[in-house]
């Protein structure tokens, strides 16, 4: 638990809370299955455009700052609410949008004729980067795939330093090698649980200002923001999101009437 008790009350209070979050503890109205967010327990925000600004304040002059892009995110509990905040956030950057799109196609040349190329580029799946994956200098992102381990291991966070045809470079900005400097290529990806084979050819990265809830267990942010337009959904994400950070001070919350549901 990354709570921190140095003399400081409120994290002694934000960790009992998180207890009874993650113990479900806290009262739930019957009728509707959702709790109320208890007020001392975090900064609750009014819009998702106000959640960003909080925990991205000045972002279109902070982005060289790796320190301070590396103590940041804004957690959703779904694929759509994340890519939907990815976008938004880099739009605050300046420079160029560069797209890159990958190469799609069937392992089976039998299903050429019932998957065509139009139809794998629409799929978005988890764990798989974007067909269109539209990056600016400066962007956060996140490994998908174990490329270069130790360094370059799925959920990295890092970046992008330089966009070139066929290759990212790249900085890192958590964990033991932050601070190097790294080259990511294009590597062919075959997703596992379709009922037909097809390989994608694309930089293993996504977006990661904002993450799914999922991706960022084991992660520890200084700031996390938590946009709860749409609950948690599986067991224990509410607890998982809240965790991210040490104190209550730290953590923004986008909820509804400040309501959502702790599903335990």
């Amino acid at each position: 638990m990354r709570v921190f008790l140095q003399q400081d009350e409120t994290a002694n209070v934000f960790s009992k809370q998180l207890l009874d979050i993650g113990n479900g503890k806290v009262p739930m109205d019957t009728s509707t299955g959702f709790i109320t967010l208890p007020t001392d327990f975090c900064h609750i925000t009014h819009s998702k455009e106000e959640l960003i600004q909080r925990v991205f304040p000045d972002i279109a002059h902070q982005f060289n700052n790796r320190n301070w892009l590396g103590e940041r995110a804004i957690l959703a509990a779904k694929n759509k609410d994340v890519d939907d905040l990815n976008a938004t956030i880099q739009n605050f950057l300046p420079g160029q949008l560069v797209s890159f799109k990958s190469v799609d196609t069937v392992i089976n040349q039998d299903d050429v004729v019932n998957y065509p190329t139009e139809f794998l580029n629409s799929l978005e799946l988890a764990g798989l980067p974007p067909h269109n994956l539209q990056l600016k200098v400066g962007s956060v992102v996140i490994m998908l795939r174990n490329i270069n381990q130790p360094r370059l291991c799925n959920g990295t966070r890092l970046t992008v330093k330089k966009i070139m045809k066929n290759v990212i470079e790249a900085t890192i900005i958590k964990g033991k090698y932050k601070g190097e400097d790294v080259l990511i290529p294009r590597i062919p990806m075959i997703p596992t649980h379709l009922p037909f084979d097809f390989k994608r050819l694309q930089f293993p990265v996504r977006l990661a200002f904002a993450m799914t809830i999922n991706k960022s267990q084991g992660q520890s942010l200084e700031v996390c923001g938590i946009n709860l337009e749409f609950p948690c959904f599986a067991h224990g994400q509410l607890y998982v999101a809240c965790s991210r950070v040490g104190k209550p001070s730290s953590l923004f919350i986008y909820a509804p009437q400040n309501k959502t549901k702790n599903i335990v």
